[in-house]
């Protein structure tokens, strides 16, 4: 099982954010350059996660994005949904629909993950980062 590359920058952009003061607005280039790819390109995922009211922008010269308001701990599975929409990973190439006992299968598979990810929120991470660099240090 494969998730896009936006996906990987949504995760990694949702973990600085929320990793970050909540009053504090980044922008798009502070948050492209921590993850080495293009301002135009984390832009377009920016704005799904927008789209989802998972994060709020700000334009202007002193702009930048930072968490909702309204979800300021979103879980892996709602920036997941963000990005690469609810649609099942697997579809049953028979024509059997619900008789398809491989695609029970993974739909139970798949329900399982979900559940695991939509109980793992970003601010566990970021609580483990913040512990990780205190011992380091």
């Amino acid at each position: 099982m494969k998730y896009s590359k936006a996906t990987n920058y949504a995760l990694h952009t949702m973990l600085h954010l929320v990793s970050t003061a909540p009053e504090q607005l980044v922008s798009v280039h502070q948050l492209a350059e921590l993850q080495k790819v293009s301002p135009t390109y984390l832009s377009k995922i920016l704005t799904k996660l927008v789209k989802a009211g998972m994060i709020e922008s700000t334009s202007g010269a002193n702009g930048g994005y930072r968490l909702s308001r309204k979800n300021p701990d979103p879980s892996f599975l709602e920036i997941i949904h963000a990005i690469e929409g609810q649609a099942s990973l697997f579809e049953c190439s028979q024509n059997h629909n619900a008789s398809c006992l491989i695609q029970q299968v993974m739909v139970q598979a798949e329900e399982e993950m979900e559940s695991f990810l939509n109980n793992k929120k970003m601010s566990e991470l970021a609580s483990q980062m913040k512990s990780w660099s205190a011992q380091s240090q």
